[in-house]
């Protein structure tokens, strides 16, 4: 199968349902042999490995709250690609509510869980991926944070902003420093997606989509297909940039 990305390898974590899945899909569409991820809905992960077929290489487990767990996801699916990835979508990520007035113990634990898995294992994945880019002469990195990282939060969320405006800053370093070597580093900054994190209750709904010009939610798709062309290289000088994709509901 030929496509824009035809002779690539990319993990792309969290991809057991959601964006992840979507970008699973259509990046191996588009020509790319895909390694996909999964904690506790691994079942699901496997089911997407069948449905894509031969161009998914496999699927890895991995509970990125622990420390070190990205480490050992990339070195995993690394080997699964026989050694080389030319893409790695960071897509997993959490976004638990940690009111101001929670325990002491509940705020500590809820912001040490989040900074774990939406910004340590994150760095983590690049950290260990960078290296191999470099020997091979490339690669990209596409980061999922949220308008959250440039707007701040509702006050229930100050953590999930405070690790999404990491993100950002990681992707941007990235891109700023490994750029000679041909390593690339974008963000997109989504607001509410159609998935199972996005309110999922009649009023819940309304109102997120009442804050959008738009009118709807994002789907998981559409942050798939940016994902894709980024990944492509055709616009290769965007790297170090951060795309919003949030129906006009945060205009930087």
């Amino acid at each position: 199968m030929s496509g824009p990305l035809s002779g690539q390898r990319a993990l792309i974590t969290g991809s057991s349902h959601g964006v992840g899945r979507a970008a699973a899909f259509l990046f191996a569409q588009q020509g790319a042999e895909v390694i996909l991820h999964g904690n506790q809905n691994m079942a699901d992960a496997d089911a997407a490995v069948q449905e894509i077929g031969p161009r998914a290489l496999g699927a890895v487990q991995a509970d990125l709250m622990m420390p070190g767990a990205g480490r050992e996801l990339y070195t995993r699916a690394a080997d699964l690609a026989g050694g080389r990835i030319d893409i790695v979508v960071n897509n997993a990520g959490i976004h638990w509510e940690t009111p101001i007035d929670a325990t002491d113990e509940t705020w500590e634990a809820n912001w040490a869980g989040l900074l774990q898995v939406n910004v340590m294992a994150v760095a983590d994945i690049c950290r260990t991926a960078l290296p191999d880019m470099i020997d091979n002469g490339g690669g990209s990195f596409i980061n999922i944070a949220s308008r959250a990282g440039y707007r701040g939060e509702d006050k229930d969320h100050m953590a999930y902003a405070a690790s999404k405006g990491a993100v950002l800053s990681l992707t941007k370093t990235i891109a700023r420093q490994w750029g000679d070597k041909g390593v690339y580093a974008y963000a997109l900054a989504p607001g509410w997606i159609n998935t199972r994190m996005a309110p999922q209750n009649a009023a819940g709904i309304a109102a997120a989509a009442n804050e959008i010009p738009i009118g709807r939610m994002a789907e998981p798709e559409e942050i798939a297909a940016m994902c894709a062309f980024l990944a492509s290289g055709a616009c290769a000088s965007a790297t170090g940039s951060c795309i919003d994709i949030n129906g006009a509901s945060y205009v930087r």
